[in-house]
């Protein structure tokens, strides 16, 4: 191998590139499935209008799809302090339709209540956290907190102000501004990559309200408050400003936090026996799903062609050990002469062959993390997704002692003719 650095060095790298691609697969797939479910927690299940169960946990739990038909508020209602409150500890609205817009990146802008920092969770039994400010006040209308990702690739900073746009593609009309009054600390979820803004100064801007219905249910509705809705609120200069009335509000989805899993399935099951066109889906079934059915082939399609590669660097190995032994003819037959045995022979063209896989083998694991590590900004600036290139998998133990195995099968043939090297004419020179 000495004799051979160039082709050794070619040799190593090519089985180092190939187990990289196998490092970066391996790693990508379990910080992206991890991500995913984790994401979906701190509530038992969403509730949204008449569409896909998929499209309705992309769009409410990742800020990746369109959102479905909205429900009506007063339904929303029923879930405070009417028939459905008995069963909750914490009901979340979230209204979607605008997008904060800085240079090429679009974020999703969520009108919700302060209830989502205060009394839910977002993994692991942690609660939200503000790395700097608090959050919004229910009379402060115009108020907003932002994600980390947000903060940072939006150049938004405490006390600064920003202006929605209208629609989710970031092409409409400019909003009124709200001002950020908390940056959340990060928390690896797609919240990172949201803003969202109270949800009173949401149903206020332009485009945002139902046309008033002068019906019984909507003048009802409206003259039973909402228990802790502000009656008037302010403006971020200090004005007064009247709420929405409720006839002509919606929301898109809530996320429902039950008592307990037993009144999480009485209540879902009641919503979606009910016929009102309305759904509750638990996003970690749905994830679950979407990961089973889509990104498990794909990761075993990746890794099928990753493995490829390897196996053709371990052809590389048996075809560059190979064609080395009519020169190394001369060598083996002095080490016979010397008193080494066949065996022997053949144990060191063995030994090369896996000191080369084992090499290229390490690099390959040091480089697939680099490359984790390099395109972990990138991946997250566009999908969320925090990569961290020192995750490891427990699949990655299993690289070297595959490599070994694969090494043998490729240094049997080359050690197979050193063993058959004849000393006799080795030493005279001839063929």
């Amino acid at each position: 191998m000495c004799d051979r650095p160039l082709a050794s060095f070619l040799t190593a790298l090519s089985m180092a590139l190939g187990v990289a691609a196998v490092i970066v697969v391996l790693v990508i797939h379990r910080v992206a499935v991890e991500q995913f479910k984790q994401d979906a927690q701190g509530y038992h299940f969403i509730v949204g209008g008449t569409g896909g169960r998929t499209q309705l946990v992309l769009s409410t739990v990742y800020h990746l799809d369109k959102p479905l038909y909205p429900i009506s508020y007063q339904y929303y209602r029923k879930f405070i302090d009417g028939e459905y409150e008995p069963y909750t500890k914490a009901v979340v609205p979230y209204c979607l339709g605008d997008a904060f817009v800085s240079g090429d990146r679009k974020f999703r802008v969520i009108g919700t209540t302060p209830d989502l920092f205060d009394k839910l969770i977002y993994r692991d039994g942690k609660g939200y956290k503000f790395a700097e400010g608090r959050n919004f006040e229910r009379d402060k209308f115009f108020e907003a907190v932002v994600g980390s990702a947000v903060a940072r690739q939006g150049n938004l900073k405490l006390g600064d102000t920003f202006n929605p746009t209208h629609g989710l593609g970031g092409e409409g009309d400019k909003h009124r501004e709200f001002k950020v009054v908390g940056i959340l600390e990060p928390t690896q979820t797609a919240n990172d990559r949201a803003l969202f803004v109270n949800m009173e100064g949401f149903y206020l801007l332009e485009g945002h309200s139902l046309t008033a219905k002068p019906d019984a249910e909507a003048t009802a509705a409206t003259t039973t408050p909402e228990p802790g809705a502000p009656t008037v609120g302010y403006d971020n200069d200090g004005n007064e400003v009247k709420p929405l009335p409720e006839a002509q509000r919606e929301v898109t989805s809530l996320l429902v936090l039950a008592n307990d899993p037993m009144s999480a399935f009485a209540l879902s099951t009641t919503i979606n026996k009910s016929g009102d066109g309305n759904q509750a889906v638990a996003p970690t079934e749905v994830v679950t799903g979407l990961l089973e059915n889509i990104v498990g082939p794909v990761q075993v399609v990746l890794l099928v062609l990753t493995t490829l590669i390897v196996l053709v660097a371990a052809i590389g190995i048996l075809v560059s050990i190979y064609n080395s032994m009519a020169d190394r003819a001369h060598d083996i037959a002095v080490m016979r002469a010397l008193g080494a045995s066949r065996a022997s022979v053949q144990t060191i063209v063995l030994l090369e062959a896996v000191l080369l896989a084992v090499l290229g083998g390490l690099a390959g694991m040091v480089l697939g993390h680099l490359m984790v590590g390099i395109a972990s900004p990138f991946v997250e600036s566009r999908t969320g997704v925090a990569l961290d290139m020192l995750a490891f998998t427990p699949l990655e133990f299993m690289v070297i002692p595959s490599l070994v195995v694969l090494a043998i099968l490729a240094g049997i043939l080359p050690a197979i003719t050193a063993y058959r090297t004849d000393v006799a004419k080795a030493l005279s020179g001839t063929r």
